[in-house]
């Protein structure tokens, strides 16, 4: 049973509230909030106590992991705090993503979870759904064979403006973090990108991305689209065939090569994965078994090393909209 706190109590940090309450195998211990209206309501709504301090929440409760789903610039800025106090209490933690908006926290944490040997995950939910299981299986079996190519389009409406780079940091750790899962890491990327009519921000982007496997890909992003019509999909190719993940979870198609039958997942209407919330339960799922497995540290899915790396590609696009259109190596920039 893994004692669990949440830490942010805005939409996302009470969707974690919910998958804790859900799984047989936490007990959601604490919330915290520095907003204690909010701190107070969600302890009333989930039956935990409420802090408005995480120091004194880890001094005082007994905890085994904690949540951080608190926001910030870029959705972002509030992650870093928080998680340097749970790692240096030897706790778990799954912080919210983007991991940190800025590159030298988003390192600090990582490198300070390595240092305590703490398992740090990072809720990049994405590729936590059966489809996205069953591609990675067949990526791994060696049925698309070399991989050569892989797409990606992530595309919501999101009329906020806040800063610039909005739609980078705080949509696409998502969109590289599928992409990776599938492809490995990405060594260069080349970045386009526009605004729509009335933005002040770089609303759409076209990422050109060449993969340290040398497989090719790309990106296509957007704030400016319709949330009634699908969001996302993946298009992975090799020698072999290839295969489309349609919408997140709705449907997973595989096109073999020379063969007319192809292989079709869908998502049943019955029994089948229920909404977008349920890839926060099946993550968080995730996390506590493993956790309850003693998985290694820098073996933990979807980790704060994942969490990082994916920030990396998003400061390169950055960099290379900034130098218009320049090639920029991932990391070196």
């Amino acid at each position: 049973m893994q004692k669990v706190a949440v830490v942010g109590l805005n939409n996302i940090g009470r969707i974690h509230c919910r998958s804790y309450g859900e799984h047989p195998d936490a007990e959601l211990k604490a919330v915290c909030d520095l907003d204690r209206e909010l701190a107070d309501r969600a302890a009333a709504l989930f039956g935990a106590k409420a802090y408005y301090d995480v120091n004194q929440m880890l001094e005082q409760e007994e905890i085994d992991l904690v949540s951080v789903a608190t926001g910030g610039v870029e959705n972002g800025s509030h992650h870093h705090g928080p998680a340097m106090a749970a790692i240096a209490a030897g706790k778990s933690v799954l912080v919210e993503k983007p991991i940190s908006n800025d590159l030298g926290e988003a390192r600090e944490m990582v490198s300070f979870a390595r240092e305590k040997g703490v398992r740090l995950g990072c809720n990049l939910n994405h590729r936590f759904t059966p489809m996205a299981r069953k591609a990675k299986e067949w990526v791994d079996a060696g049925d698309l064979g070399s991989l050569l190519f892989v797409n990606m389009k992530l595309t919501i409406g999101n009329a906020k403006e806040t800063s610039p780079w909005l739609h980078m940091r705080a949509l696409h750790p998502h969109s590289f973090d599928v992409l990776r899962y599938f492809a490995g890491d990405v060594k260069r990327v080349q970045a386009f990108m526009t605004k729509a009519p009335g933005r002040s921000m770089w609303s759409t982007a076209s990422i050109n991305l060449e993969f340290a496997s040398g497989a090719v890909g790309h990106l296509v992003g957007s704030y400016d689209m319709d949330n009634r019509h699908p969001i996302e999909a993946c298009e992975v190719a090799g020698h072999r065939g290839r295969f489309v993940l349609d919408n997140v979870y709705e449907s997973l198609t595989y096109y073999p090569h020379g063969q007319e039958e192809l292989r079709v997942y869908r998502n049943p209407v019955l029994g089948g994965f229920p909404g977008f919330d349920a890839t926060f339960r099946s993550r968080i799922a995730t996390f506590i078994q493993q956790l309850e497995e003693g998985v290694a540290p820098d073996r933990i899915e979807a980790s704060g090393a994942d969490g990082l790396a994916v920030q990396e590609i998003i400061e390169a696009a950055i960099q290379s909209q900034l130098g218009d259109g320049k090639v920029i190596d991932v990391g070196r920039w």
